[in-house]
Parts: structure tokens; sequence; C-alpha cells
């Protein structure tokens, strides 16, 4: 069930500064992969949450991306990939921006070029972001998997 929220959200120092630290490398499926650099505390729900991650994610296998981290996760070839720790979204300055609750986590949606959608936690302790492939256009399903993990490992807040 899609819904319009308007989220509003401090930017803080640290998410700006965590914006220009990102670094780049490359999956095994040749697609950049670009892994966080949260602050220490973001890091920790960050490990919490790759710990307590599904083997499963709409019935396709866990694998680590490269370089192996424990901000990122990827399910499936074209992966599904979840990295842990970004930057607060610019879209979420955009009062008309789209967004869905699956099992009680808030995501804001990004639809990315070739039919991509980039979906990103709202109103947590640490962002989680979340890309699909283009075959899960119409299918949050994906987001059911993930949501008890976040919810056990992200708290609740800005």
């Amino acid at each position: 069930m899609l819904y319009r929220r308007v989220v509003l959200t401090a930017v803080s120092a640290v998410a700006c500064l965590s914006a220009a630290a990102v670094y780049a490398f490359t999956s095994g499926t040749d697609e950049a992969i670009a892994v966080p650099v949260p602050d220490a505390r973001v890091a920790g729900y960050c490990h919490a949450l790759y710990g307590d991650l599904p083997a499963k994610v709409d019935g396709l296998s866990r694998h680590d991306l490269k370089p192996e981290s424990e901000l990122t996760a990827g399910w499936g070839n074209p992966p599904i990939v979840l990295r842990c720790g970004v930057p607060r979204p610019e879209i979420l300055k955009d009062p008309n921006a789209s967004g869905v609750t699956v099992d009680g986590v808030g995501w804001v949606i990004e639809q990315e070029s070739g039919g991509v959608f980039r979906l990103t936690t709202t109103l947590r302790k640490a962002y989680v972001e979340v890309t699909l492939p283009k075959k899960f256009a119409s299918d949050l399903g994906p987001l059911t998997d993930l949501a008890d993990a976040v919810k056990k490992t992200v708290p609740e807040g800005v």
C-alpha cells in the first residue's frame, strides 16, 4: 500500500560529512557498489542489522558483495542490494515524495533509470537503503523479508 508522506527531519553535520565520505567498489555483478562510511553510532546499528539479515529475501539467497562489508549485503542476481548507514537522501526534502510503510518500517521511494527502485528507510536512527532490480518494479515483497531485522536493530527516531 503506497502513501504520500511528508517527511521532515533535521540534517545533521554528521550526515553531511558522511555524504562526502563514500567509497565506490565493484560487486561480483560488475555494478559499482558504494560502501557507506557512517559515524560510530550508526555503524553500530548497521553491524547489528548485518548480523540479523535473513538468509533469503523473496526466495533469493543472500551473498556478500565485493568488497565484503558489514554495511552491505545482496540477494540474487541481479542483486537486491542493501546498504546501511547511507547519508540522508535528498528526496526527503520533497513534500511530494512517495513513501510506503511495510510491516511497520517506513520507506521513501525513488525510481532510478532502467526501472530500478531505490528505497530508503525514514524516521530511523540509521538510513538503510535497498535497491530493487527492475523485476521488482511492482513488488515490494523484498521489504517484507527485511522489515523485522530493521525494526529489531535500527531504532526509530532521527
